[in-house]
């Protein structure tokens, strides 16, 4: 697909970003996105509010304030009471009015397969906002969010948790990303992404190859959901985690003392996962799990 060139165009495909940026001032840019998916839980709120929390983090990735979505809706209305599909949109339009963002409307198609999820427009000062190309040697890594979503959405299909792990994650993947966002522009961070769906160390391959930098990934410092281990055990994987694995293939050193459980959970594809900030100094409150070092391209899980 040919790349866009325009002077104005300040994030575009060639980095693989969060969303795309597009300066209008010297001080204000927008950024815009969209993210959809298909049910991942069964309440069709919950549904509903973890996909708008998903595409609004996007504009957080980027440093940006939401400001305005577009619903994404792919429902058969004969496949369930008009109450479940008018649930989904609830979810979505009050985690969006808890952004400070506006509803303008949307589109809907008729489909066997639900799929449910927005388009967000934000702003965002082009001085201080979140890219990926951005990271530095010395620069550590702080998680916002616990890592195993894909794990325990599985789980949950096949009643393999406790009812107290899966509303765990449920309530991190409604979790907006705002005050992640707020930490990081407070901190001066100057480089960041949101944990999705090409897992961590997918998401952070990113980042090393746009900034043309290493990274290390501290595996006994990550935060994990409870349970997840014997999740893994119990064989609660997605078939993304595989495709993740080979997405970085070897570009991914992992160290033999990392227990296989761990290893799954640096490659679960997240949904709604939380940012990772990249800074030179301490942020309190999140955990740091890694940091940029010298070296080619590459990630290690040590």
């Amino acid at each position: 697909m040919p790349q866009s060139s325009h002077p104005n165009l300040l994030v575009g495909l060639e980095s693989r970003d969060d969303a795309g940026v597009f300066r209008l001032s010297d001080d204000q840019a927008l950024v815009q996105t969209l993210d959809f998916f298909t049910p991942i839980v069964d309440d069709p709120y919950a549904y509903g509010a973890i996909a708008a929390a998903n595409a609004l983090s996007d504009v957080y990735a980027m440093g940006g304030k939401p400001l305005t979505v577009l619903n994404i809706a792919c429902f058969d209305p004969d496949a369930a009471p008009a109450e479940v599909w008018a649930n989904v949109l609830l979810g979505a339009y009050d985690k969006t009015s808890e952004a400070g963002a506006v509803v303008l409307g949307g589109h809907s198609v008729i489909d066997d397969e639900p799929k449910f999820g927005m388009s967000v427009t934000g702003m965002v000062n082009p001085n201080q906002m979140f890219a990926n190309t951005n990271a530095k040697v010395g620069d550590r890594i702080y998680l916002t969010k616990p890592l195993g979503t894909g794990i325990v959405s599985t789980a949950i299909k096949f009643e393999g948790c406790t009812s107290e792990q899966a509303q765990t994650a449920i309530d991190s993947m409604m979790m907006l990303n705002k005050d992640a966002c707020e930490v990081g522009l407070k901190h001066g961070v100057r480089c960041a992404t949101d944990i999705t769906g090409f897992g961590l160390v997918g998401h952070l391959y990113n980042i090393a190859r746009a900034s043309e930098v290493a990274i290390e990934i501290d595996a006994s410092a990550l935060p994990i959901f409870p349970g997840i281990e014997e999740m893994v055990a119990a064989g609660y994987l997605t078939g993304g985690s595989a495709k993740n694995r080979a997405f970085v293939s070897d570009a991914c050193s992992i160290d033999p003392s990392v227990p296989n459980w761990l290893i799954q959970v640096c490659f679960d594809p997240q949904s709604s996962g939380g940012l990772a900030l990249f800074s030179s100094g301490e942020i309190e409150g999140y955990p740091c799990v890694g940091r940029v070092v010298e070296g080619d391209v590459a990630i290690s899980v040590v």
